[in-house]
């Protein structure tokens, strides 16, 4: 059970226990505990405490608003206190370098987020990056009528007062226990997603901080979560509530979460150094101005304003607190858009709870018959009758009479506890319009829904209101009614009814950034975009279609949707058609673009840049020297500078780090993404320059070195695979001949080959196509051990390692392939059924799992070496099963008697052909037809290379037969 006892420390001076006006209140709780628990112990220290708080709070020469975060009770009060004292300065509880923002909120529609964001950390655990504070604001909350009255009243001063955002990370602890969630966790959704895992900051946070206290709570209050229960025992006895009852009730229920609370050592201190910070702050400003305290409003949430610190009233004799310097991070700020369910996600509320708010924060204006404050120029708004401007001073209908002139507080907390709830009358016409309006929505859905249905909801509804102990149904019990009478069990939409429910209620509103608001990159963005036609602000999925033959110009916009591909998320900008390789380039393409959709994620690209080739330099920069940075990832970034970027300098340094890492890495785990991507890089440099680069020969003559180097460890060693090893032997042959014009040693591959010896059958076969690439091992000792391998029982079941090693070798030496074919052939026809069935599924996944990508090489082989239709199937002799002077495999070209004719009749080709072999020409046609050059030992030599080379005569003979048809 965790201590609930009273925060520990020296309490600041306060009203002596017996002074007015809260005398008679602090001796009725104590009292009251008394008799409850039978002796004066500590609950009834606990309930006199909180009357001493509030007395302190409320006796402070600088005037203490408390507030809660989005509650229209706070903002309608807000309103009304502001129009009444016109405060001269108003001390805001939020971070301090968040201010220069704020005037920037005219330009946006609500909701939005200030955001401070630093991608680069410099006195923070690396894994913290990058970081990222954000405040929401919204219309319905206290502040935010703070801030626009400041801003837009001539005189006033706005000072935020709060720990800047480097503290907040500063204070913020290193590890986060167990079962206590980081602030501001990352919620799912799209909408819920526009703040990320950024850490929230909020003004007014007032919720139980021990669980217990809340269950009980929402258990007596009949409801299920706390926004509800706030809503049902807060808000709507608040709403029309005076100026000091106000503040009284706000306080006191601030001192109540606050002293019931785990005295948990981090989180105390914490809260208790916000509130050192302000007060310093405060002071340190009415120092520095001389302004009369008298002029001053300070809006703190109502925790904060019940507090006990020493540095707490401006009479206070403790020392300021010392403020920690800021790191060297180096922050960015901006402003994102918000929604009311990322605020819900991030800051724990119920869902629908801020649209519930803005709804009751609308209609609360229009009952109190008050103007609200409001930015000049904000777009997104409707006019509301019997509303101005916001920016007049005097006093409106409805507005409570001023405290008095001498400041005294008088007593409204007792007379307000001890009064029965007011009773709020059935409004039997809002309760019908939603009815109605959830019925037309479920059908719209997809929901069978009637008029019954409504007006089931519409009893269920007051059904439900009067065993939750309520006179008037709220929107929570008539969404529960909702559900229970429509949604039943089936859901056919994606919508379900608590969904439409609120999205009846108000929605979930998005705000959106303006954009003189933007930092520059977006706005260059849209400048740049802007020959699409289309408007990239919506919110909406468009399509853009570029024709870049018929309309050259638009290729700039093609080129930094590139670039926006890959900088952005993946929905943010989509290729529908045509695409982006090295060495090519689309002439017609289509693209999604949801650029306002994903306004966040481009603002932020903006705390990185000025232009988005800017931020995409410095981010591969960036990757290609992190520590844990690749060969083949600094290949890649090579790969991204030549398809998105014109910068020859960028690619040599990028060539130049790939270089060094790969000569550093001591493992072969990225061998098969490197021979990739330099076999591509080789292609593209030959088709396009005249000579490779120079980081391009450094890398080839480093990596042959370095993989000979480590070929023999790779061999053995168990943590490397085959397709690894394989990838090795790919760089080592296929590219061999570039290694070895650029200087490079054959030999050093030679010795290295040599040097292998390994136990694992795949890399066995490995070895063996190496040696045969080499010449080391003819092609019949190859087939002579594998007969072996399949003449041993005890080998067989390993039989398919080694034709994985087999196939991965068609990497280095695809020369290989009619053997691999041969030795799964034989397999195939000498295995017995009881050994190959059980054998064939091990085969097939080794295939899979090992060289998927190699397959299709083998099923062309197959297509060519085996015949075509069942019809010559019967008299078809395997290739490797055919005497050393038989026919050709596969059927003949040429129908018989075609053949020699037609040599007769071309002798100065047959003359050039055989020159080129190496034999003389001069032949001589018999009368039989036979034919070969003067000489019986050149005959017999030409006899035998033709023999030996059936695939050569064939393809010449079909060119001479095509040109002889011609």
């Amino acid at each position: 059970m965790p201590d609930l006892s009273p925060a520990a420390g020296p309490a600041p001076a306060g009203p002596a226990s017996g002074a007015a006006p809260f005398a008679a209140l602090r001796q009725q709780l104590a009292d009251a505990a008394t008799a409850f628990a039978g002796s004066p112990d500590a609950l009834a220290e606990i309930l006199a405490g909180i009357v001493d708080d509030v007395d302190r709070a409320l006796g402070e020469r600088l005037e203490i608003f408390p507030v809660c975060h989005h509650s229209p009770a706070s903002a309608l009060a807000m309103v009304r206190r502001l129009r009444a004292k016109q405060p001269r300065v108003i001390y805001l509880e939020l971070c301090e370098d968040l201010r220069p923002l704020l005037d920037e909120l005219s330009r946006c529609r609500l909701p939005v987020a200030v955001q401070a964001f630093a991608s680069e950390v410099d006195g923070f655990p690396a894994e913290w990056a990058p970081l990222s504070v954000v405040a929401p604001v919204t219309e319905a909350s206290a502040e935010y009528q703070a801030i626009a009255y400041a801003l837009e009243t001539p005189g006033v001063e706005l000072v935020l007062v709060d720990r800047s955002t480097d503290h907040v990370f500063q204070w913020s602890p290193r590890t986060v226990p167990d079962g206590d969630p980081p602030e501001g966790a990352s919620p799912p959704e799209e909408e819920a997603a526009l703040h990320g895992d950024a850490v929230g900051v909020e003004v007014g946070d007032l919720r139980p901080r021990f669980a217990e206290l809340e269950a009980h709570l929402l258990h007596h209050g009949k409801v299920r979560h706390w926004s509800e229960w706030w809503e049902q025992y807060v808000e709507r006895p608040l709403a029309g509530a005076d100026h000091d009852t106000y503040r009284q009730v706000m306080v006191l229920i601030g001192s109540l979460f606050r002293r019931l609370r785990p005295t948990r050592a981090d989180r105390l201190d914490r809260d208790e150094d916000r509130e050192r910070y302000m007060w310093t702050r405060i002071r340190q400003h009415l120092a520095r101005t001389g302004v009369d305290p008298a002029d001053c409003l300070y809006v703190c949430g109502a925790f904060h304003a019940a507090s006990r610190v020493e540095q707490f009233g401006l009479d206070s004799t403790a020392p300021d607190f010392e403020i920690s310097p800021r790191t060297g991070t180096g922050w960015r700020y901006g402003l994102i858009p918000s929604s009311h369910s990322a605020i819900e996600a991030q800051f724990g509320l119920a869902p629908g709870s801020v649209s519930i708010a803005a709804a009751s924060w609308a209609k609360a204006v229009s009952a109190a018959r008050v103007t609200p404050y409001r930015l000049a120029g904000q777009p997104g708004e409707r006019s509301r009758a019997g509303r101005g401007s916001g920016t007049g001073r005097g006093r409106v209908a409805g507005t409570p009479a001023p405290d008095a002139a001498d400041g005294s507080v008088t007593d409204r907390l007792t007379g307000f506890l001890a009064a029965p709830p007011p009773l709020d009358g059935l409004d039997e016409a809002e309760l019908r319009g939603w009815c109605v309006d959830i019925v037309r929505l479920a059908r719209r859905n997809g929901y069978l829904a009637s008029t019954a249905d409504a007006i089931a909801v519409f009893e269920h509804s007051i059904l439900l209101a009067g065993l939750r102990n309520r006179a008037r149904p709220t929107p929570y019990d008539f969404a529960d009614a909702a559900v229970t009478c429509i949604e039943k069990d089936v859901v056919p939409g994606r919508r379900d009814v608590r969904r439409l429910c609120e999205i009846l209620l108000g929605g979930d509103r998005i705000g959106q950034v303006g954009y003189h608001a933007l930092p520059p990159l977006a706005r260059d963005v849209l400048d740049r975009l802007r020959p699409l036609g289309l408007d990239l602000e919506k919110r909406t999925v468009q399509r853009a279609l570029l024709d870049l033959t018929a309309t050259p110009a638009l290729a700039a916009c093609s080129d930094l949707l590139w670039l926006l591909r890959h900088l952005l998320p993946a929905d943010a900008v989509r290729p529908i058609m045509g695409e982006r390789r090295l060495g090519h380039r689309s002439i017609q393409e289509s693209w999604d673009l949801a650029l306002g959709r994903n306004q966040r994620a481009l603002i932020e690209l903006g705390y990185e840049g000025v232009t988005v080739e800017q931020v995409l330099e410095q981010r591969l920069r960036r990757a290609v020297r992190a520590p844990d940075a690749t060969a083949a990832g600094t290949l890649a970034a090579v790969e991204d500078a030549l398809r998105l970027l014109d910068s020859p300098r960028l690619v040599d340094d990028l060539g130049t780090r790939a270089v060094e890492l790969l000569a550093a890495e001591r493992t072969v785990d990225d061998a098969p993404d490197v021979l990739r991507r330099i076999r591509r890089l080789l292609a593209h440099y030959r088709a396009t320059t005249a000579a490779l680069p120079a980081w391009c020969e450094a890398f080839m003559t480093t990596g042959y070195a370095h993989y000979c180097t480590l070929l023999p460890s790779a061999f053995v060693d168990d943590e490397a695979g085959t397709r690894q090893v394989g990838a090795m032997l790919g760089f080592l042959f296929s590219l061999e001949s570039v290694a070895l014009s650029l200087g490079c040693d054959r030999s050093q591959l030679e010795l290295a080959v040599a040097q292998c010896h390994p136990e694992a059958p795949a890399k066995v076969a490995l070895l063996w196509a190496a040696r045969h690439q080499l010449g080391l091992l003819p092609l019949t000792e190859l087939r002579a051990r594998c007969a072996e391998l399949l003449a041993n029982p005890l080998v067989v079941p390993a039989f398919p390692q080694y034709l994985a090693g087999f196939v991965h070798a068609l990497e280095p030496v695809p020369g290989l392939a009619p053997f691999v074919v041969e030795t799964m052939s034989t397999a195939f026809a000498r295995l017995p059924d009881p050994v190959l069935l059980p054998w064939l599924p091990t085969l097939i996944t080794t295939l899979r799992d090992q060289g998927p990508e190699l397959v299709p090489l083998l099923v062309r082989e197959a297509g060519r070496t085996f015949p075509g239709g069942l019809a010559e199937l019967d008299a078809w002799v395997p290739p490797w099963q055919r005497p050393a002077g038989g026919p050709p495999a596969g059927p003949p070209l040429l129908p018989a008697g075609r053949v020699t004719p037609l040599l007769a009749a071309h002798p100065a080709a047959v003359d050039a052909v055989a020159a080129l072999f190496g034999y003389p020409g001069g032949w001589r046609w018999d009368a039989a037809g036979a034919g070969g050059p003067a000489g019986g030992a050149a005959a017999a030599g030409a006899a035998a290379l033709l023999t030996a080379h059936p695939a050569a005569v064939e393809a010449v003979t079909a060119l001479l037969v095509t040109a002889a048809e011609r």
